[in-house]
């Protein structure tokens, strides 16, 4: 729901804690478990951002990312790396009140859990989500993942202030190496999330429907089973356009994803955001400026008319 403060303090002492203890950061997963964890289980669930006292201007910020074979090294990247993503979004005012969700994608064909959907959060326990998360290491093997099911929970079983108070669309950034699927089948939608559909929604609508809600982003970094592909590459070009994003270094998600928020509201032009990169001490930088080179040094996000005074929640049950 995004309430309280993120702070690297508490992040410092749990990480000794772990070390200390020999305790993974994902011990649920490590620990052999190979259903969906209860908070982040999708079905009968939505998930919220929401403004407040404390956060006024909330800004709903998804990373969902492909761990399916070599992609389930990705939430490892992203955990170690929570302090660098917090503290380009707040202390370089990037973003006044992110809010953070985490969320895992396999192969609803195959795989024992298919999606995984965290909560928005604005303090530490996001870092809790992604210690729950299962990394199954699956996948079908056919170029393949169920991306679409994700963007089927994000465009009708979330519900962003951010969006629906003031017309300001929140950030998804999609990190994988694989093609969606054409559709979303009802059976699956039934099983995992528990919505009754009496057709197949094909992806083409449900990106429509996303990318009113959420400026959507594309990632694919090195070191992945299709890195560079063109068919994985053109494929997502042709749905969401600049925002697909290359990464020739894998350990530069959290930056990119930091900086193209930055440049997205305006906070930053793409010289100044490189400079607080150099200037934090990370080793991306050039990585960065490389995958950023596509989307324009000084792009700002879609501000969009706000929805009607009644919920977005609302909405889409009518919608199902």
């Amino acid at each position: 729901m995004g309430s309280g403060t993120w702070s690297t303090d508490v992040y410092d002492a749990a990480d000794r804690y772990r070390r200390s203890t020999g305790t993974s950061a994902f011990a649920y997963s490590d620990s052999g478990a190979r259903t969906v964890h209860p908070a982040l289980d999708p079905s009968g669930a939505a998930r919220e951002s929401r403004d407040s006292a404390e956060h006024p201007e909330s800004l709903a910020i998804a990373v969902l990312f492909d761990v399916t074979g070599s992609m389930r090294r990705i939430p490892r990247v992203l955990q170690t790396k929570l302090p660098q993503l917090l503290g380009l979004l707040q202390r370089k005012g990037y973003a006044r009140d992110p809010q953070i969700m985490f969320g895992a994608i396999g192969d609803a064909t195959c795989d024992r859990v298919p999606l995984q959907v965290g909560q928005f959060e604005s303090d530490n326990r996001m870092d809790d989500d992604l210690g729950r998360i299962v990394l199954e290491g699956g996948g079908g093997g056919q170029m393949t993942e169920s991306y679409e099911l994700a963007l089927y929970f994000m465009a009708r079983h979330t519900s962003i202030d951010c969006f629906e108070r003031r017309g300001h669309r929140g950030y998804l950034f999609i990190i994988g190496d694989e093609l969606a699927y054409p559709e979303v089948k009802p059976r699956e939608v039934s099983r995992l999330i528990g919505d009754e559909l009496t057709e197949a929604v094909p992806l083409a609508h449900l990106i429509h429907e996303v990318t009113r809600r959420y400026d959507t982003y594309y990632l694919l970094p090195a070191g992945t089973g299709y890195a560079g592909d063109a068919r994985v590459l053109d494929f997502w070009r042709d749905l969401l356009g600049q925002n697909v994003l290359e990464l020739d270094d894998l350990n530069a998600v959290c930056e990119t994803i930091a900086l193209t928020i930055g440049l997205a509201e305006g906070a930053v032009d793409l010289d100044t955001g490189l400079h607080d990169l150099d200037e934090a001490g990370s080793a991306t930088t050039r990585t960065v400026s490389k995958a950023l080179a596509r989307v324009g040094t000084n792009r700002r996000a879609t501000t969009v008319s706000p929805l009607p005074a009644v919920r977005a929640d609302a909405d889409r049950i009518t919608r199902l």
